[in-house]
């Protein structure tokens, strides 16, 4: 199957129509004809990714977050960036980036499915009005992240291990009363300083994320929002797994590999 294809397969599922307008998702490098057999699935572009991925053969890179984000005035060797698309050029690898238009449409969801939040509704709306009917995936609401109901009450304390055991962490750190009780939760997978307001706004009592820095946690504290910071990886890491699986579905002919768990830090 050719790299078109494959683009064409990811954008009918995860159109770019909603991505936020800030983002940079879409093929980064390579060439549209490459014809692909082996895919390799990653978080994130690094130099370890590309080197397991040279390593195996792979064809196509799909990532989480953009490599490039802003233009490049020129691409050599100097630069961690410039490294990376050279690397790439050169063992003929394309690579794709699928960010916040997975995010609105696959990841929000995917999240809340983890933690079984019930009667949810989307954290932050994207504007869809604009995004034309050919590529809308349906007329409900999309956005960013997703409010909803936990199964149970649970104390913040219980809802941080809820969040370590679905995600699979060694630690999370949190911002409230490790007593107080949480019926309606929030989670935004990523960087979710921006959604503390929407959360305390739609009557959250938790909001899981990650990213999120002291002042941040007691402006959340100020508007009654207790935070779970699970970090931005800790959250986001389901990606992998959930975009092999995607690829092993629908794309029977091509051999679908991926990144391995690792997480950038840890308290010892």
């Amino acid at each position: 199957m050719r790299c078109s294809e494959i683009v064409k397969l990811i954008e009918k599922t995860y159109p770019p129509a909603y991505a936020c307008s800030w983002d940079n998702s879409g093929l980064q490098a390579g060439r549209l004809e490459k014809e692909v057999t082996r895919i390799y699935v990653a978080l994130d572009v690094t130099k370890e990714v590309i080197h397991e991925a040279i390593q195996k053969d792979a064809d196509m890179i799909i990532t989480h977050h953009p490599m490039l984000f802003k233009p490049l005035s020129r691409v050599t060797n100097e630069d961690f960036t410039g490294t990376c698309v050279v690397s790439l050029l050169q063992h003929d690898i394309c690579c794709y980036a699928m960010h916040t238009n997975y995010d609105v449409l696959g990841m929000a969801d995917l999240a809340a499915d983890l933690i079984g939040l019930n009667d949810r509704k989307v954290l932050d709306p994207a504007d869809t009005g604009s995004i034309p009917e050919a590529m809308r995936i349906s007329d409900k609401a999309e956005g960013i992240g997703r409010i909803g109901l936990l199964s149970v009450p649970l104390s913040l304390e219980s809802c941080c291990a809820l969040v370590k055991e679905k995600f699979g962490l060694e630690h999370v750190t949190f911002f409230g009363d490790p007593e107080k009780s949480v019926k309606t939760a929030a989670i935004c997978p990523g960087s979710g300083r921006s959604e503390i307001m929407n959360a305390a706004a739609g009557g959250a009592d938790v909001l899981i994320t990650g990213d999120i820095g002291h002042h941040e946690g007691l402006d959340a504290l100020a508007n009654g929002l207790a935070v779970i910071d699970a970090g931005h990886y800790g959250l986001e890491h389901i990606f992998v797994k959930n975009i092999m699986q995607y690829f092993t579905e629908n794309i029977a002919e091509t051999v679908v590999f991926g990144e391995e768990v690792h997480f950038p830090s840890a308290i010892v």
